[in-house]
């Protein structure tokens, strides 16, 4: 069965000085969030997000979950998984590159046997899946130790 999910964000004035929120979600696990050209272009924009730091976030849970499948799948459940996704948007081009970098804590399971599982995951996932052929993904995976 198909899951539709939606947002909602209202903008206010032009591209460069405008602003934008992120009014609602489905879910109502996001709201209220504030963003700007700026928080897309320039480093470290605080208190702002931008559409490239949601969809680090989303390609980070959606790889976190795709791994933990896998490992559990293969007899081999992580204990724990951190993932950080890093996004790469240059203006003008847009969103160029997502880099996944994964520490995991995993009972019974060698470093290349975690790589190899991690590199399925990042190729299946159904966000790597969505960005493949428009943006370079790139993966350090490592067991913690």
């Amino acid at each position: 069965m198909a899951a539709e999910r939606h947002a909602e964000v209202s903008w206010s004035g032009n591209l460069l000085s405008g602003t934008g929120r992120i009014q609602s979600t489905g879910s109502g696990a996001i709201e209220g969030l504030d963003l700007t050209w700026a928080s897309r272009s320039e480093p470290d924009e605080s208190g702002r997000t931008s559409p490239e730091e949601l969809i680090a976030a989303a390609h980070a849970s959606c790889f976190s979950m795709a791994l933990a499948h896998g490992l559990g799948e293969g007899g081999t459940p992580p204990d724990r998984l951190d993932v950080k996704a890093t996004s790469t948007f240059v203006p003008g081009t847009g969103l160029t590159a997502m880099h996944l970098d994964v520490v995991g804590r995993v009972e019974g399971l060698d470093e290349q046997a975690f790589e190899a599982a991690a590199e399925q995951a990042k190729e299946n996932c159904p966000v790597s899946k969505a960005l493949q052929g428009n943006v370079a993904i790139t993966l350090s995976a490592r067991l913690e130790g």
